[in-house]
């Protein structure tokens, strides 16, 4: 396996004004993260082409991405269209992040169906086609179950030049074994719960952690080095000590009802001080390939000292 330097992003989650989403931005940039995300979703968030146009003039260093569009929510053909348009518009700093859907409420509000796994998994497989193809420089004709183009060109000048790195992020073996595959970043989460309620929180285990990484070796085959391994954490509390922190964990082992053992092995979990934090991130990419580390907004000035130790190493 192939170490890559460590790279940083922030989530964002909403603004209310202009003033409120340039200021996130600008701190994110400050801090010394190399890139910024917007979730998609129908309802609470800011729509995703417009608000990271405006993050990447305001933070000329950052890159910037989606992280992820829910495919079944626009067609393929236009999601290349834009991300394209913003490509551009960025001067090639878009990461264009993917997903097959995983909250059956977005499904819900929208009247979209919220179709088994396995169909959400087979349409993104598509529309990765389609997304690719349309960058190749020439009118692109593609027939399949789910999405069918027939010369779809360079409408907008922009479309002949190499695709934006594609992220995709899920947890089950489809869809992993699609991210090794298709994706140049693979977001690795816990399996999303059947009926679209949430994520499986007993899934974020280290010896899960190991079964989503063979997943993605064997989609990837002789790709996989060329992968980078992305996750984002869902709970961070930097400690100020060693028994600090193993009260942190008690306390979160008794609110996600798992030992708080399991908990600090956790790749999708970060407890403890810098220095702890700092040689926990080493040891997980030396085991998994980890050097993507995302964390929310309201984690990025406590994550900001780690960001500085590790960036770039």
């Amino acid at each position: 396996m192939t170490v890559k330097p460590f790279r940083f992003s922030v989530h964002l989650g909403r603004a209310t004004s202009r003033t409120e989403f340039t200021e996130q931005i600008r701190r994110v940039e400050a801090l010394g993260y190399d890139t910024v995300t917007v979730p998609d979703h129908p309802t609470g968030h800011l729509l995703w082409g417009p608000a990271l146009a405006v993050a990447a003039t305001v933070a000329p260093s950052l890159r910037v991405g989606p992280f992820v569009l829910d495919n079944d929510f626009r067609n393929p053909a236009f999601v290349a269209l834009e991300a394209a348009t913003l490509d551009l518009l960025t001067d090639g700093r878009l990461d264009l992040g993917l997903g097959a859907g995983w909250y059956g409420k977005d499904y819900e509000i929208s009247g979209i169906p919220f179709e088994a796994p396995g169909v959400r998994v087979a349409k993104l497989a598509e529309a990765i086609t389609v997304i690719r193809g349309a960058f190749g420089g020439e009118p692109f004709t593609f027939s399949g179950e789910h999405y069918t183009v027939s010369d779809l060109g360079d409408a907008n000048g922009v479309l002949a030049r190499p695709c934006p790195p594609i992220l995709l992020g899920g947890g089950g073996r489809k869809m992993l074994t699609l991210a090794g595959q298709q994706a140049d970043i693979v977001s690795i989460t816990p399996i999303a719960k059947r009926d679209g309620t949430g994520l499986e929180t007993d899934d974020a285990s280290a010896a899960a952690m190991d079964r989503k990484i063979g997943w993605l070796r064997e989609g990837a085959g002789d790709r996989f080095d060329a992968l980078t391994v992305n996750i984002l954490l869902q709970h961070l509390t930097v400690t100020d000590g060693e028994a600090a922190t193993r009260e942190a964990l008690e306390t979160l082992g008794t609110e996600w009802e798992l030992p708080a053992t399991t908990l600090a092995e956790s790749p999708l979990i970060l407890v403890g001080s810098v220095d702890e934090i700092v040689e926990t991130l080493l040891a997980r990419r030396e085991r998994w390939g980890i050097s993507y580390v995302s964390v929310f907004i309201h984690n990025m000035e406590a994550f900001a000292p780690v960001v500085a130790r590790l960036h770039g190493r």
